[in-house]
């Protein structure tokens, strides 16, 4: 029988310092601009992935925007990953960005910086909805591009505990249910964090990339993503908001 253990829940989030944790969110959007610049073996499949969901008056162009949530259709723009230091009686949030069209040259970036953070400062990797989305959809990307999985992904066919490293603000926050999904946009407006969607939200991404030519605007928008989940994991431990003037950002824009 599967059971849910609250204590350890409680447990593992009181013991975790927030210092020992890279915040992380990603970008991504249909590979191409439109469902016609597929192969037609690839249109053919997004017609038959597509049937499973889209409406009966709905062709499969007509949804060809949601190709980007999918890591076999679509491709990283962006990668946004921070942590938190005290520095002068002072807590400090550093956040950097890896954007651009070439994907597999951001992903081998970012893949070197997660080798190098294996055994050293950083213990964990946290992200909103991470186990269902950014984790697998980095690493599916990783291999399709020929690079090898840095140790943090690779976890294929590891028991639940060989993963704890990899934290989801998600996960935490339903305390062993499984059916409901809450928006990272829902829990910052109940905690009085700041939301990250002033300017676009994930659903203007692909527009923004493909029509404006943007990157800038979506790397912005990533790291406010991510400034919002660790603002919330530490609304999860009861410890005060990181302020405006403490955010700093050493993306080179």
């Amino acid at each position: 029988m599967l059971y849910y253990n609250y204590s350890n829940h409680c447990t593992m989030l009181n013991h975790l310092n927030e210092k020992d944790i890279l915040f992380i969110d990603i970008e991504t959007v249909p590979g191409v601009p439109d469902l016609e610049g597929f192969s037609e073996e690839l249109q053919r499949l997004w017609d038959k992935k597509s049937s499973y969901f889209r409406k009966e008056d709905e062709a499969a162009k007509d949804v060809f925007q949601r190709a980007g949530i999918y890591a076999e259709f679509g491709k990283v723009i962006c990668i946004s990953s921070g942590f938190i230091k005290d520095l002068d009686n002072r807590r400090l949030f550093r956040v950097k960005s890896v954007y651009g069209d070439d994907e597999k040259e951001l992903l081998s970036e970012f893949a070197g910086m997660l080798a190098g953070l294996s055994g050293g400062t950083y213990k964990f990797l946290c992200a909103h909805n991470g186990k269902e989305f950014d984790y697998p959809y980095l690493a599916r990307r990783m291999l399709i591009n020929g690079l090898d999985l840095p140790q943090f992904l690779d976890i294929a066919g590891k028991k639940p505990w060989e993963s704890a490293h990899l934290l989801d603000t998600l996960e935490l926050w339903k305390f062993g249910e499984y059916k409901n999904f809450t928006s990272l946009d829902l829990l910052t407006n109940i905690f009085g964090i700041p939301t990250p969607k002033t300017d676009i939200d994930g659903s203007d991404v692909a527009r923004v990339y493909w029509e404006e030519k943007d990157l800038k605007r979506i790397a912005e928008y990533c790291e406010r993503d991510v400034l919002a989940v660790a603002q919330l994991f530490l609304k999860y431990k009861g410890l005060p908001l990181i302020s405006e003037e403490n955010v700093e950002s050493v993306t080179v824009f």
